[in-house]
């Protein structure tokens, strides 16, 4: 009887340890089977979160034809992209800084066109040249009544060849993107296709110019701009290729001359002011 009862005590603990077993194993299924549900609840609002950050970065691109409007908020400005073929000529359109391609004719070349640059060293007044260089004239009007400049700094300035240089709105230097397209020479220069250079511009540089910056090779301007502030401009007369498309006068050219006054030495293409200098905002008065 003794050996029949240990018998069934065996027997017993063989069936609560099988028992505890599949308790454990069942157990183990159903937390895979959490993580597997969690992980892919993961997933899911990953793929929702990064569909949403390319929608906003698609935002950011603004095509010159799109005709469609969208209401933003002063915080949204930069990203609008729903704007007209042209922007409100009271430079009320909401700020963008990237384009589709090249802006259309927004400007009556006839009427004369002053540009202001109210910067945080005084007000800086330019006589655009929309008789000789219309082109240039329309791009940098149009790309200061998207409000483009607003906000930027003079990231650059050069005693060697008497220049400040400014207009790279996303990344304040000269290796600024631009606004995502390039424009025409005005005139068309001599091109050399060996070196990859343009050459005999007809243009001299004289203090108190408007000119537009480029990079090497034919129709390589975009937005970036300098002034020339001292006779040391006149450098640039052998290549004569930046287009000068305005001039100051005698109180803005003070200003430039303060503010090249304010380099420091530093980097590979000269030095920056000691203190940043920022173009609160580019204003457009026609007549």
């Amino acid at each position: 009887m003794a050996n029949n009862k240990r018998e069934r005590q065996k027997a017993n603990r063989e069936q609560n340890r099988l028992a505890a077993a599949e308790a454990d194993q069942a157990a183990k299924q159903r937390r895979l089977i959490l993580l597997g549900a969690l992980a892919v609840i993961i997933v899911v609002v990953g793929a929702i979160l990064m569909l949403n950050s390319g929608d906003d970065d698609a935002t950011t691109t603004a095509a010159a034809s799109d005709t469609s409007t969208d209401d933003t908020t002063d915080a949204d400005a930069d990203d609008q992209t729903d704007s007209g073929d042209c922007p409100a000529e009271d430079g009320s359109s909401p700020r963008t800084i990237d384009f589709d391609g090249p802006q259309p004719m927004c400007i009556d070349p006839d009427d004369a066109h002053v540009a202001v640059f109210g910067t945080s060293e005084g007000e800086i007044r330019v006589e655009l040249d929309t008789a000789d260089t219309p082109l240039t004239v329309n791009n940098f009007v149009t790309l200061a009544r998207w409000g483009y400049y607003d906000g930027t700094t003079f990231f650059r300035t050069d005693p060697s060849i008497d220049i400040i240089q400014g207009g790279s709105p996303h990344t304040e230097s000269p290796s600024d993107p631009g606004p995502g397209y390039t424009i025409p020479d005005e005139p068309e220069f001599s091109y050399d296709a060996a070196s990859g250079q343009v050459f005999d511009g007809p243009y001299r540089y004289v203090p108190g110019q408007l000119v537009m910056a480029r990079s090497a090779g034919p129709d390589a301007g975009s937005a970036q701009f300098f002034f020339t502030t001292g006779t040391r401009s006149s450098l640039l007369d052998g290549q004569g290729v930046y287009v000068v498309f305005g001039e100051t006068d005698d109180a803005g050219l003070a200003i430039l001359q303060g503010i090249i006054g304010l380099h420091e030495p530093g980097g590979s293409l000269g030095g920056a002011p000691s203190r940043t200098v920022t173009v609160n905002s580019v204003t457009i008065e026609t007549s």
